[in-house]
């Protein structure tokens, strides 16, 4: 055994002290980077050189450690758990935080719902019924049946407008989904190749793990981890990300909530295609804006004033019809809808004095407010404006909650997977702290070897042989 071996055997002490020092502290850097897994040094012990020969010259020890890779303390369960998760979490949340705005919209029920500005309404009626000669009383009521068709409207519009909003997000979701898919499949490439050449590909990796996560998120991406490092990412089965190359999503379809037509998403390649979303937030958002036929929660919404509009429009004017004005003319509408649009923004009130309100049963005279009476008791009827608006609300704010609670329970889940995640793969300082002082603490003594095989080697080289000196 060469005297000289201790020198490389505190030699690659030092090395791989130095490495732990240098891993550790980009560990601590990285304690507060997104996606980040830490990272731990992995070494081992190097074999004596081996001997041969007819004598024995007893035990030898080996010849130092040798740093055998950069371990990724990551699991690839809880990963993929953690995907799974928040796929689920981002569809709920997206159709809870779509269906609560639409709620609150509504403002059901307070002082400004439409079933206060309807209850004004007949009770306005039942006043003129009881003053018919009242100018003041039909201008309440006229005045009434304005605001009633414009907070008509305006509910309709925020559907609408909410509608188009999230429209837009379809379009910025397919986006990002996109641009994700592109970066990955060249994170792909580089981590394939660092493998390959034995390099290490943890801070990639790293990203390619984030950016999985929030392709799962947006558009529910399940993500399979190949043979040669690469991750596959598919969609609706098929794959968005497939080794080094990946594909794009093109959206489809109508662009306002009227159209009753179903928003798509395919494959560009297929544009005419649509593929199915059950998962994300691009999923949660294609359910809201399906036609009220499939269901679409914003749909049906705008539906439901159209048929209050229509059912207002009807109820009244049929009695309305039945009367005759103060001058004997046989009464008309009172509401008018344009067929060229949806029934809520085209409702219109037609009467602009009392003189055009057709208040008494024909030969009853001028002062007779029988057919007001009648009209103020619309409101009470079994299929009456009231009855269709109080069951959209019931039902609405029943599936809301709905939707609301489901999230809840995804988003938990969802938590509970990051944080067992997190518990594997997060950095804790105080672990870091003691790993650094453990390296430094070796460094040291490697150092001190080091000195001593020195010290060892000056007395052989310079002192051995001499003598009285």
């Amino acid at each position: 055994m060469s005297t000289f071996s201790g020198i490389n055997t505190a030699y690659s002490a030092l090395a791989a002290a130095r490495l732990g020092i240098e891993l550790t502290g980009q560990n601590i850097a990285n304690q507060t980077s997104a996606g980040y897994t830490r990272q731990r040094l992995t070494t081992s012990a190097i074999d004596a050189v081996a001997q041969a020969g007819r004598f024995s010259l007893g035990a030898v020890p080996g010849q130092g450690v040798q740093v055998d890779g950069i371990a990724r303390l990551g699991n690839a369960m809880l990963d993929a758990r953690v995907r799974d998760t928040l796929a689920a979490s981002g569809f709920w949340s997206t159709r809870a935080t779509v269906a609560l705005t639409a709620e609150a919209a509504m403002a059901e029920p307070s002082e400004m719902g439409l079933s206060n500005t309807l209850s004004g309404f007949w009770s306005g009626w039942q006043d003129l019924a009881n003053a018919p000669d009242s100018d003041a009383a039909a201008a309440v009521v006229l005045n009434d049946a304005s605001v009633l068709t414009s907070q008509i409207s305006a509910g309709y519009s925020a559907v609408s407008s909410q509608w188009n909003n999230v429209r837009a997000d379809v379009d910025r979701i397919v986006t990002q989904v996109n641009v994700a898919g592109d970066q990955i499949a060249t994170l792909n490439g580089e981590i394939r190749n660092a493998l390959n050449s034995g390099r290490s590909a943890n801070e990639l990796i790293d990203q390619r793990n984030l950016l999985a996560q929030n392709v799962a998120r947006m558009a529910g991406g399940q993500s399979t981890l190949e043979a040669d490092g690469t991750l596959t990412v598919r969609i609706d089965g098929n794959a968005l990300v497939d080794g080094v190359n990946s594909r794009h999503l093109v959206t489809g379809g109508p662009t306002g909530v009227a159209a009753g037509e179903r928003v798509t998403v395919a494959w560009e390649t297929r544009p005419g295609t649509a593929i199915g979303l059950s998962g994300g937030e691009l999923g949660g958002m294609l359910s809201v804006l399906a036609p009220a036929s499939e269901g679409g929660t914003l749909a049906q919404l705008a539906d439901a004033y159209n048929e209050v509009a229509t059912e207002l429009a009807a109820s009244v004017n049929a009695v309305h019809r039945t009367g005759e004005t103060v001058d004997g003319v046989a009464g008309g509408d009172f509401f008018a809808i344009d067929a060229n649009g949806p029934a809520a923004l085209n409702l219109s009130v037609v009467p602009q004095t009392r003189a055009e309100l057709a208040l008494a049963a024909p030969g009853a005279g001028a002062f007779d407010g029988s057919i007001a009476d009648a009209i103020s008791q619309i409101g009470q009827q079994a299929a009456s404006p009231d009855a269709v608006w109080t069951e959209v609300v019931t039902t609405f704010g029943v599936a809301t909650a709905g939707s609301a609670q489901r999230a809840n329970l995804a988003e938990t889940a969802s938590v509970t997977a990051v944080g067992a995640q997190q518990s594997v793969a997060s950095v804790d300082g105080d672990e870091e702290t003691i790993n650094l002082l453990t390296y430094q603490t070796a460094y040291q003594a490697a150092a001190r070897v080091l000195t001593a095989v020195d010290e060892a080697l000056d007395v052989l080289i310079n002192r051995t042989g001499l003598v009285g000196r």
